[in-house]
């Protein structure tokens, strides 16, 4: 076993990695960027070396100076977690040359899997069921597309030396195709370095279900069943589950023997996936083989009791598999719910900022939270978003899902926008409380996840006023008891009016939709009530409550709740028991708030980079074209013409660093005669 091992990566898979090696006794070094130099990857391992600049291309991406690190630390192997280096054959070579030890799989398996045509091929000849598809290795756009009209549409476009959505496209229609295909190999060139496609028939239902496998230097292999992963956004996913649901041991051990096949094919080592698309008739179809470790690992650990960091430790110098196939077992039921800075009424783009306040659930027997970031860290531009892992286990599906919403509800993030009440809403959606998933889940439930209309607003305007006008009072209160006049009727703030009732006016942003609202006091006595009201709809008859520091204390016309207040940077987030409210208030325009839609101006949805300029100055463009594509934490993002028109110049050129909200461009509009 190693005394000393270098992980070649950040954030949570770097801490992942780090408490595995500590419990076994094996020493740690971590590699930071500039932006990562105070990271909590990097206080938590034993050593830690400097490797560049923020942009992952200046550090985390140079294999060399990741070798250098190892070398001067005396690391004698690097885990290279996922994503950067993990399934890059170059580096992997590299670390033989070295005499280092590398985590993963041999080169011959990297390069193997590496190609999506290539891989293809491989498992047709390894019996391994393909979905019909073009692989062939001329890349003239022509070709691409004629294999795309003979097959039908839909079909989707991916990278062949991609992953994580990265380089992917559906295309639905031929007139789509052309832009489509500039985009995803874009896309590719930019996250891999290699623009090749491949292209297939896509299923329109289908769940996406991968097999954990592992494989010893012996030429021992075993399964470690299966995840369900359908529920995704943007080919990414959001919430994964172990085993998948409605899954017989018949089809469970067709599917684990094929991806056993699939590995022996290419002489694997190490911890791998092999990702398969689900119809719904039984029938199954190989997608890909990862050729690392994922990252929902930790449903497969939960639901064996396995830890599999540990087994790539153990194959990785040399032992045996640590458990046979007839000794594993599924136990209970696991989900993983990933938590991101990204904003899902905004097409879950990704945001940047600082985590002002962030109160995990406990954790314990039933609950992990696995993360790399710590209260008061920023969420950069340069990285990918993901702030968390939260990670639930209980004896069946039923009640580790109850686990799930009640964890969900109980994290606490205020600095940011994040996905914590998409998640919340998705985990509580009857359908897939009923497990009825498959790939296009989200889109298929938009409006029950996204609790669109009224719903949502009677359950959080009232709410809000009411925090408000306590906050107000409590103000109010505290500067009368440091004011030498406390008596003063400048210290009032009940909203008196001469012969009319008492009444506050606020403007609430809620996903940046404004809505005003007028509170109007009740008294009864020394008992004091609110009505709350906003462009006619009554939301509340009689609220009342106590605000003791952070925590609200609400009676919203009988019903009781409390909450957990948290205030930053303008943003106030109020947690209940079932879900977070973030909203802020809107500032009276004084004149000097510009129109930026009457101006022509395009702004830049996100803090990232321009990736290109898709039209040249002075063009004329119909509504809908794209006209500049940007990048930010690994997602890529058009820009397009919100009506027929002119782009007149670009404030930016492709290679430029942006900030949210800046004019990208001057445009004008066509005005009829």
């Amino acid at each position: 076993m190693f005394n000393k091992i270098l992980i070649a990566n950040r954030g949570e898979i770097a801490c992942r990695v780090i408490r595995t090696a500590r419990r076994m006794g094996i020493a740690t070094v971590a590699v930071y960027s500039d932006a990562d130099r105070n990271a909590l990857h990097v206080t938590m391992a034993d050593e830690a070396i400097h490797i560049g600049g923020s942009p992952s291309r200046e550090s985390y991406l140079l294999g060399e100076r990741v070798i250098e690190a190892a070398r001067r630390t005396g690391a004698q192997a690097i885990h290279p977690g996922y994503g950067f280096l993990s399934e890059n054959a170059e580096f992997c070579n590299a670390c033989k040359r070295e005499n280092i030890v590398f985590i993963g799989p041999p080169v011959k398996a990297i390069k193997a899997m590496g190609s999506k045509s290539a891989a293809k091929q491989i498992m047709e000849a390894a019996g391994v069921p393909l979905v019909p598809g073009y692989h062939g290795d001329d890349q003239d756009p022509a070709v691409l597309r004629q294999a795309s009209d003979s097959m039908g549409y839909p079909v989707l476009l991916k990278a062949t030396a991609g992953g994580g959505g990265k380089g992917m496209r559906q295309v639905w229609r031929a007139e789509e195709f052309d832009e489509a295909l500039a985009a995803a190999k874009r896309e590719a060139l930019n996250a891999f370095g290699d623009e090749r496609m491949l292209v297939e028939k896509y299923l329109t239902q289908p769940r996406h279900v991968e097999i954990q496998v592992f494989c010893d230097q012996q030429g021992r292999a075993v399964y470690l069943f299966e995840r369900d992963c359908s529920v995704q956004r943007r080919h990414q996913k959001v919430i994964e589950e172990a085993p998948a649901p409605g899954m017989s041991q018949a089809l469970r051990q067709q599917m684990g023997e094929a991806a056993i096949r699939a590995a022996q094919a290419i002489d694997y080592e190490g911890a791998g996936t092999v990702e398969f698309l689900l119809d719904s008739d039984g029938s199954f179809y190989f997608m890909e083989m990862n050729t690392r470790l994922q990252v929902e690992h930790p449903v497969t650990e939960m639901i064996t009791g396995q830890d599999l960091v540990e087994w790539q430790l153990r194959v990785a110098s040399g032992e045996h598999l640590p458990c046979p196939q007839e000794q594993l077992e599924i136990r209970g039921h696991a989900f993983e719910a990933r938590i991101y800075a990204e904003d899902p009424d905004n097409d879950f783009l990704p945001v940047t900022g600082t985590l002002r306040f962030l109160q995990p659930p406990a954790t314990g027997h039933h609950v992990r939270v696995d993360t790399g970031v710590r209260q008061g860290d920023e969420v950069s531009v340069f990285y990918d978003p993901m702030i968390a892992k939260l990670v639930v286990w209980d004896e069946d599906r039923e009640r580790a899902l109850t686990r799930l919403t009640r964890a969900l509800a109980e994290y606490r993030i205020s600095g940011m926008t994040t996905n914590l009440e998409f998640l919340y809403n998705l985990a509580n959606c009857p359908a897939f409380r009923a497990a009825e998933l498959d790939t296009g889940f989200i889109d298929k439930h938009h409006a029950e996840i996204f609790l669109e209309g009224e719903e949502r607003l009677a359950r959080d305007l009232p709410l809000a006023a009411l925090y408000l006008v306590l906050r107000q009072q409590q103000q109010a209160e505290q500067a009368a008891r440091h004011s030498r006049d406390p008596f003063s009727p400048w210290h009032q703030t009940q909203g008196w009016r001469l012969n009319a009732p008492s009444q506050r006016h606020f403007s609430l942003l809620l996903h940046e939709q404004a809505y005003p609202l007028v509170v109007e006091e009740r008294r009864s006595g020394a008992a004091c009530g609110y009505r709350i009201e906003g462009a006619g709809t009554v939301y509340c008859q009689d609220a009342r409550g106590r605000l003791e520091g952070s925590q609200l204390r609400a009676n919203l016309d009988g019903y009781q709740l409390n909450a957990t207040v948290s205030e930053h940077d303008g943003i106030i987030s109020l947690y209940t028991a079932d879900s977070a409210l973030s909203f802020r208030l809107q500032r009276p325009d004084l004149g000097e708030q510009q129109d930026a839609g009457s101006a022509g101006a395009l702004n830049a949805p996100m803090n990232g980079t321009v990736v290109a300029l898709l039209v040249e100055p002075g063009s004329k463009v119909a509504k809908g074209d794209a006209l500049l594509v940007m990048e930010a934490m690994k997602m890529e993002h058009s820009l397009r013409a919100p009506a027929d028109g002119r782009v007149v110049s670009f404030y930016y050129q492709a290679g430029d660093l942006v900030d949210g909200g800046r004019e990208l461009l001057e445009f004008e509009q066509d005005h009829e005669a």
